[in-house]
């Protein structure tokens, strides 16, 4: 599978469109009633089989409905199925169930085996009417589905999931391994003893999103003035999301480019951002990860994770030796068994590396031994 995106083109015809997500939302809210009342009357979960032929029933009597197409309603109740499983399954962790979303804010409506056609050129069809969209590359493989989406700032882009998609990357193989250490003060440390400096995107246009949102906050609600200071803030925080995607898909290609082998510890992302909170959100390890995952399984590159509780940071990358405590303010130790002076993001990427290498079967696995003692 490959998911492809693509900008509409700015036409009066987008409002037709906008209509269906609109009326996508009304329902989505309509179904999510329907499952409270179900559980209040019945305490059972509704199924969505039976979902799906009551808002059927209820389409035929509504013209507004009737705008988003049938397979599209389809999709809404597998999605709220799926979410309430997930909530059955994860409640315990937090996991909340689906709820109401405001219309006006609703995002998006999908199309699977009909309602779209593809024309020449950069050309689609969706219901009656025809759009053009930027096609900025080809639609390769059998089109699984279409999804419309709406930002924001008004904006629309039509996101295509294809399928059999030919590879063309070459594959190049390197022979190197390496152990990657996540960092507060320097996004990776490398086994090899480079350093990677996170940009911090969002540090950097703090003042001009504080400006921003002071603006958007004085002017008068409902007003146009308040609609354009809107649109202003959510460019800038559109601009920090482009700038750090754009950063981390270089960075993927440039590690995945030199590693065969890229290991890295399994982290508490959302532990971290409690403690932490704004800057873990501005590194935003979780989606580089996703986007280097990506990346190493088109290139035939191997992504390792090791043990959320191996203590990387406080064994001695020479000898093994395992230091009972660690405060975090200390970024140098000296080991009392070999005497090495042993930096802490260094000497946790080394022993990364080393653990991941014993996982995949390559390097010394007696270095790897106290993540089995701990």
């Amino acid at each position: 599978m490959k998911t492809l995106k693509f900008k509409l083109y700015q036409h009066k015809r987008n409002r037709y469109l906008k209509r269906i997500i609109n009326a996508a939302g009304v329902i989505y809210n309509h179904c999510i009633a329907l499952h409270k009342r179900y559980y209040r009357m019945w305490g059972k979960h509704l199924r969505s089989a039976k979902l799906q032929s009551h808002i059927a029933k209820l389409r035929k009597r509504n013209p507004f409905w009737q705008s988003l197409g049938s397979q599209a309603v389809q999709d809404i109740c597998q999605r709220i199925e799926k979410a309430y499983q997930l909530f059955f399954k994860h409640n315990k962790k937090g996991v909340r169930p689906p709820g109401f979303k405001k219309v006006k804010k609703y995002k998006s409506f999908t199309l699977k085996q009909a309602g779209y056609k593809f024309l020449g050129g950069n050309r689609v069809k969706i219901g009656h009417r025809v759009y053009q969209f930027w096609k900025s590359r080809d639609i390769e493989g059998t089109v699984k589905t279409l999804t419309i989406k709406r930002t924001p700032l008004g904006e629309l882009f039509m996101v295509v999931v294809v399928d059999n998609v030919s590879q063309a990357e070459i594959e190049v193989k390197t022979g190197k391994i390496a152990g990657f250490d996540f960092g507060l003060k320097t996004f990776l440390t490398c086994s090899d003893g480079t350093k990677i400096e996170s940009p911090q995107f969002f540090k950097q246009s703090l003042n001009a999103i504080k400006k921003a949102s002071r603006q958007h906050s004085k002017k008068l609600k409902s007003s146009s003035n308040r609609e354009r200071a809107r649109k202003n803030l959510v460019r800038k925080y559109e601009d920090i999301s482009h700038r750090r995607r754009d950063w981390f898909w270089k960075l993927a290609h440039e590690l995945t480019d030199k590693f065969d082998v890229l290991c890295f510890e399994t982290l508490n992302l959302k532990g971290m951002q409690r403690l932490w909170g704004r800057k873990i959100s501005d590194l935003a390890f979780g989606e580089f990860l996703q986007i280097l995952k990506w990346i190493a399984k088109k290139k035939k590159k191997r992504v390792v994770f090791i043990d959320q509780w191996y203590p990387s940071t406080k064994t001695c990358s020479g000898c093994g030796h395992v230091l009972e405590e660690l405060d975090l303010s200390i970024r140098e130790w000296r080991c009392p068994s070999c005497q090495s002076v042993n930096g802490r993001d260094e000497n946790a990427s080394r022993n990364i590396c080393a653990v991941g290498a014993s996982t995949v079967g390559l390097g010394d696995i007696r270095l790897a031994m106290p993540a089995i003692a701990v």
